[in-house]
C-alpha cells in the first residue's frame, strides 16, 4: 500500500517480502477449509459449456464420483510455488505504482480514482508472473487431462509451441488480473474511509480484513467474466487449421453471453468468491501486520 504523507516509504523489499508471507499464509489458511479445492471446481465449471450447470455441490459429487477424491486436488502444485511471488509481485506493485502517480498527479494522499488506477496497474504487473502457472493448472485441472503432473504440462506445452506456448491466455489473464486489483484495492480504500478509526490495534486488524474482505468480493464480482473466459483459453485443445472458439477475451465474452447467457459469465463464483473475499482480507491483515513489523524494526522515518 503506498505510504502516507507523513512518513517515508518502505523499501521495495520490504513490500515484496510482506507480499510474499501474505500469501502462503492466505492458501495455509484456508487448507482446514477446503476452499482450495472448491478453487479447483470452480476451474471444472468454468470450462463446461452450453446453458446448464452442475452448480458448486453436483460438481463436487461427480468429480468424487466419477474420479476420487485426490482428483480435486489435481493442480494444487503450481498455484502454492505461485503464490510467494504472486503475491509479492501484487503488494510490492501497488505500494511502487501507488507512490509514482501520487507523486505524478501532485496529490499528498490517495484519493478514490488514484487507487482504482493503482489497484489495475498491479494487477497488469501480477498477471506477467501468473500465465504459465495459471495455464498449468487449467490443463490438469480439465476432466480430460491425462497428464502425469506439472512438469509433463510444461514439457508437452514447449514440445507443442515452444516456449512463448507457456503464455498461452496472456490477453485474457491481464485483464482478470487488472479488474481484479482495481475492484480489490479500489475498494479497499473507500471502505477503509467508511469505517470508524480504530482506536486499538485489535480494531486496526478488523478494520484491515473488513476492508480486505469486501475488496475480495467486489474484485471478484468484477473479474469473474473475465476468469470464465480464461479458462476457456486455456483449457481448449488446439488444431492444426483450426480457428480456436475462444481467442480474444471481449469477442469471447460476447460469444458466451449470446449463447450461453449472462448467468455463464459468472460460472464457479461461488467457490471463487468462498476463496478470494475472506482470502482478500486475509491478506490485507497480513500485509499490513507484516509491514507494521518492518517500520518498527527500521525507525523513523518509515514510522
Amino acid at each position: 500500500m503506498a505510504a502516507s504523507a507523513d512518513r517515508k516509504p518502505l523499501p521495495f523489499i520490504a513490500n515484496f517480502a510482506a507480499g510474499a508471507i501474505a500469501g502462503i499464509s492466505e492458501i495455509l489458511t484456508f487448507y482446514p477449509l477446503d476452499v482450495v479445492r472448491s478453487y479447483s471446481v470452480k476451474t471444472r465449471m468454468q470450462l463446461e459449456t452450453g446453458t446448464t450447470s452442475q452448480g458448486l455441490v453436483g460438481s463436487f459429487r461427480t468429480i468424487i464420483r466419477e474420479e476420487g477424491f485426490g482428483r480435486l486436488y489435481r493442480g494444487l502444485v503450481p498455484p502454492l510455488l505461485l503464490e510467494a511471488p504472486k503475491r509479492a509481485v501484487k503488494f510490492a506493485a501497488n505500494d511502487f505504482w501507488g507512490n509514482t502517480y501520487l507523486a505524478y498527479s501532485g496529490e499528498s494522499k490517495m484519493t478514490p480514482n488514484l487507487s482504482i488506477l493503482t489497484g489495475c496497474s498491479a494487477g497488469a504487473t501480477e498477471s506477467f508472473v501468473v500465465v504459465p502457472f495459471e495455464l498449468v493448472k487449467i490443463k490438469l485441472q480439465d476432466k480430460t487431462s491425462t497428464f502425469a503432473g506439472p512438469m509433463a504440462v510444461v514439457r508437452h506445452i514447449i514440445a507443442t509451441d515452444g516456449l512463448l506456448g507457456l503464455y498461452a491466455g496472456m490477453e485474457s489473464t491481464f485483464w482478470r488480473h487488472v479488474w481484479w486489483n482495481g475492484g480489490y484495492f479500489g475498494c479497499i480504500y473507500q471502505v477503509r474511509a467508511t469505517l470508524p478509526k480504530p482506536e486499538t490495534p485489535q480494531g486496526t486488524l478488523f478494520n484491515n480484513f473488513v476492508s480486505g474482505a469486501i475488496g475480495g468480493f467486489a474484485g471478484t464480482v468484477v473479474n469473474t467474466p473475465f476468469d470464465v473466459v480464461k479458462s476457456r483459453i486455456q483449457g481448449a485443445a488446439k488444431a492444426p487449421g483450426v480457428k480456436p472458439k475462444y481467442n480474444w477475451t471481449y469477442p469471447a465474452l460476447v460469444t458466451i453471453f449470446r449463447e450461453e447467457g449472462a448467468s455463464a459469465l459468472y460460472k464457479g463464483f461461488v467457490p471463487k468468491v468462498l476463496r478470494l473475499a475472506p482470502g482478500g482480507g486475509v491478506l490485507l491483515l497480513v500485509v499490513e501486520g507484516v509491514l507494521g513489523m518492518f517500520r518498527t524494526m527500521l525507525g523513523p522515518p518509515y514510522v
